[in-house]
């Protein structure tokens, strides 16, 4: 029973993981790839609403975006990096 309730739990895990979250791009920066963003919390990573800067996992991500847009994204922590892993435009 206990290989079961660890497989349900990174099951969970994973699902949270992948969840996204809304938030509004403050500012770009296409040389350092990364991304200012205004989020929503982050529960995956235990983190409040606040203003921060990610990396993204794919530079082209940064040519989908721009200061203003509203968004919703995915971010885990990569290489030690808070990393923005997926995004798409909040309709």
């Amino acid at each position: 029973m206990a290989a079961n309730a660890d497989a349900h739990q990174k099951q969970s895990a994973t699902a949270a993981d992948t969840s996204l979250t809304a938030g509004e791009v403050k500012k770009i920066d296409k040389d350092a790839g990364k991304v200012t963003i205004k989020h929503a919390p982050l529960t995956n990573l235990g983190m409040p609403a606040m203003t921060m800067v990610f990396r993204v996992k794919d530079p082209e991500m940064l040519d989908q975006m721009k200061a203003g847009d509203r968004i919703n994204f995915a971010a885990d922590k990569m290489n030690g990096a808070l990393t923005v892993i997926k995004v798409e435009s909040a309709k």
